[in-house]
């Protein structure tokens, strides 16, 4: 809800902090959006490698889109 403002206040941070709580506990969307966010620089400061590792991990759960930002990544060295 933080992220996208529909029915609150659009908070990358606050949506940054909920994201993180679920991606820890292994949710595999939450890891995803955490990864698009550090790769945008929303919320935090950008940050590839971060974001490479909570795609990582979303993509060792079947996320199929982190896993197929990680090959596009892959194919342009990143």
């Amino acid at each position: 809800m933080y992220f996208e403002g529909d029915m609150v206040k659009k908070d990358y941070r606050e949506a940054m902090d909920w994201y993180k709580k679920a991606a820890k506990q292994g949710h595999a969307s939450a890891q995803f959006d955490l990864g698009m966010m550090y790769r945008k620089g929303q919320g935090v400061a950008q940050d590839d490698r971060e974001a490479i590792k909570w795609f990582r991990k979303a993509a060792k759960q079947g996320q199929s889109e982190a896993q197929y930002i990680l090959k596009v990544i892959d194919k342009k060295g990143q």
